[in-house]
């Protein structure tokens, strides 16, 4: 398991993209309209979700990359996380939002074939 991405749900992608290209040098990699943006945050992706990919409810997140979204939700719930949504099948991802024992939101996704 690994950090796929770190996720910052905005009001408007291409506002947010332009902010953090121009303000801080950032390279987009990859983008979906208005409901998400990858940038190259330097060995992790700077992710930026409009308000239709929102999943955290306005809250940064962590996005970790694992195997198998479902496997993992068992592990973490078994672990003491709550399970907030999912897994459910994202546009290209199967993707589940927990919280930790501290209530802070974190993501688990698997990329769809």
């Amino acid at each position: 398991m690994n950090i796929g991405n770190v996720l910052y749900p905005v009001r408007d992608v291409q506002e947010a993209v332009a902010f953090y290209r121009d303000g801080l040098g950032l390279t987009l990699k990859f983008t979906d309209a208005g409901r998400f943006a990858a940038m190259d945050g330097g060995g992790t992706t700077f992710a930026l979700t409009g308000p239709d990919e929102d999943v955290t409810g306005g809250a940064p997140a962590a996005s970790f990359l694992v195997t198998d979204a479902a496997a993992a939700v068992e592990r973490l719930t078994a672990a003491g996380a709550r399970l907030v949504r999912g897994p459910e099948e994202g546009p290209h991802e199967v993707r589940a939002v927990l919280r930790d024992p501290d209530g802070n939101a974190f993501i688990v996704y698997t990329p769809r074939q």
